[in-house]
């Protein structure tokens, strides 16, 4: 499994604001990327939270597997009893609004509160965080109905915290793409690597996608052999026959195997695979997988 850390003196930077501005906010927006729903959690929001009430928000869903999308909806509803919503924020014209209902639910018992009081709720103001490149931008532009902020497929766009008027019924806090210090597992860093949410200069793409070429064969077992038209199911035999079947080579016998992985993740990135999810969500009563 490759090792996989990644985190630069910004990232270290927007985590000390964020603490900072935490106080200043009724509830937290948290993007995950509906295909690593659970290797794209930042562990450290959770310690910085301070209780605020909190939306998961799994994006990028038009790439991830629909059914395993219902199941980890399902699961952080259930398990984690937090509120949840899986949107296509690229092309779905109505997740703007969709979002801002459910941050009206979210904080609906501290706003009824203040109506009993006859205070009049001001807009809500929460915490739009997240990895890097999860479409934090493209969300806030949606709310927004304009392209407010740069939003770009590649992680590192955002570097400062900034607020935004996003709605008369919420203010939005954007933040920079923030990752964890250190990954709990090789296999976190590695999903978020092939996902694209960690800065690709830094990684041994051979070794990477290999690492991905298992994973997927594991849970959808034949799908890159009927793709290349291959037999291999060791992941360095498929990247062979990528190239073969790419023509990619480096002389007349010798195959281009990092260029084949470089194509097999760009592949990936961009659904050329199908609609896959690279975690199943799991079943705590039991430890066990859910079923797909």
């Amino acid at each position: 499994m490759v090792k996989v850390q990644w985190y630069p003196g910004h990232m270290e930077k927007a985590r000390r604001e964020m603490v900072e501005r935490l106080k200043a906010v009724d509830m937290i927006i948290e993007l995950r990327d509906a295909r690593i729903p659970q290797a794209s959690k930042n562990p450290m929001l959770a310690q910085m939270a301070q209780n605020k009430p909190r939306l998961i928000v799994l994006s990028k869903i038009d790439k991830a597997d629909p059914k395993a999308t219902e199941e980890w909806v399902n699961y952080f509803k259930k398990q984690e009893n937090v509120s949840c919503i899986a949107l296509d924020l690229m092309n779905d014209a109505k997740c703007g609004k969709k979002i801002i209902q459910e941050a009206l639910n979210v904080t609906k018992e501290k706003r009824d509160k203040q109506i009993a009081k006859g205070i009049h709720p001001r807009a809500v103001r929460a915490m739009a965080c997240g990895i890097p490149n999860v479409g934090k931008s493209t969300m806030i532009n949606r709310i927004n109905g304009r392209n407010t902020v740069k939003a770009a497929d590649k992680p590192g766009v955002t570097r400062s915290l900034t607020w935004i008027h996003a709605d008369p019924n919420l203010d939005l806090l954007d933040t920079p793409g923030v990752l964890w210090p250190r990954f709990d597992d090789e296999l976190t860093g590695s999903l978020l690597a092939a996902v694209g949410s960690i800065n690709d200069d830094i990684l041994d793409k051979k070794m990477l996608a290999m690492d991905t070429i298992h994973v997927i064969q594991d849970l959808y077992p034949g799908l890159l052999e009927d793709i290349y038209e291959s037999g291999e199911v060791n992941p360095n035999g498929m990247l062979k026959a990528i190239a073969r079947k790419r023509q990619f080579k480096l002389g007349e016998d010798v195959l281009d195997v990092k260029r084949a992985a470089e194509s097999f993740l760009t592949d990936l990135r961009h659904g050329k695979f199908g609609r896959l999810t690279l975690e199943k969500a799991e079943n705590e009563e039991d430890n066990k997988t859910v079923s797909q």
